[in-house]
């Protein structure tokens, strides 16, 4: 099996041929495995699109409507998801796919895997790439691209303007949902911007890196040492001068929230997240994929309003 990763994991794969070999035995609609993505009714013969996560997965539903068909693989908000177990019902999945959506940037890097042993690849969109975001000479690239609300008004002209070339008929009916969605994120960017002209300069504290794009367009300050947030990403432990730096953090009021990260809790991050209620900090919860229920926009606005209300405290 393939693990969903973070780029600094190790990844444990069995062969391509092996799931291969495996895909007559596969059947679609395993309670723990892929998901439809809600938000959208398809029509007969509607084109069949794969998103690595429920994030883009809802994207795509909410910019192709009827005439797609959407499978988010990762879609549990209540599990960590770099735990994900690709299958070979998920390369099934893909083998049908006429568009497939990822994150890039080594989050998801067992879709290609998977996809390099397919006779006929489909068309890929990356996340990473459209957004132009990469590592620079002092920071590793944040893979976690989909807090940027900016890059992701990119990707959806993409999605958009691909799915209008492999649905021609339907391109009407794309191009005014485009715009209607990218009416939704021009209003969560100007949130955020009044966020940053309320809070700009404030300190924060974070889990992992995964809020990072959003708290810097707020314009807030991440005071969290570097090596604190790469061993909880990476589960290493945390050195004991580093933890208790971070925890000073709390007990002395210099930042004005935890942002954490409840997918991938562990007993390092709960001890952060007991510091900070004990010094009366408030604390955020952020997600990797969508809540029940949730679509891009109402999460998104959601996180931004938890923001608001955590610092406005």
């Amino acid at each position: 099996m393939t693990f969903l990763r973070r780029p600094s994991r190790r990844v444990l794969a069995v062969p391509a041929i092996a799931l291969l070999t495996a895909l007559s035995a596969c059947s679609a609609g395993s309670g723990a495995g892929p998901a439809a993505t809600s938000g959208s009714t398809s029509a007969p013969g509607a084109l069949r699109v794969v998103a690595s996560t429920s994030v883009y997965g809802s994207l795509v539903a909410a910019i192709g409507g009827s005439a797609v068909s959407v499978t988010s693989l990762v879609t549990d908000p209540s599990t960590d998801p770099h735990s994900y177990q690709a299958s070979a019902q998920t390369q099934l999945l893909l083998s049908k796919a006429k568009l497939v959506v990822e994150n890039g940037g080594g989050y998801d890097d067992f879709i290609d895997t998977l996809m390099g042993a397919l006779p006929q690849r489909p068309l890929v969109i990356n996340a990473v790439d459209v957004s132009g975001k990469g590592a620079t000479a002092d920071k590793q690239l944040n893979e976690h691209v989909w807090y940027d609300v900016p890059s992701i008004v990119r990707v959806v002209q993409q999605i958009s303007s691909t799915l209008q070339q492999l649905a021609p008929a339907a391109a009407a009916q794309i191009s005014a949902n485009t715009a209607a969605l990218t009416t939704q994120l021009q209003a969560i960017e100007s949130s955020v911007d009044q966020l940053r002209s309320a809070h700009a300069g404030q300190g924060v504290a974070v889990t992992e890196p995964l809020p990072l794009y959003l708290l810097d367009a707020a314009g807030l300050v991440n005071r969290t040492p570097p090596e604190l947030s790469a061993a909880i990403e990476d589960e290493t432990d945390v050195a004991p001068a580093v933890l208790q730096q971070t925890l000073q953090l709390f007990s002395s009021r210099a930042v004005a929230a935890l942002v954490y990260n409840t997918q991938t809790s562990g007993a390092q991050s709960d001890q952060l997240i007991a510091a900070a209620k004990r010094a009366g900090v408030p604390t955020v919860p952020v997600t990797e994929t969508l809540p029940p229920g949730d679509t891009y926009v109402t999460w998104m606005q959601a996180n931004v309003a938890a923001l608001t209300q955590a610092l406005g405290r």
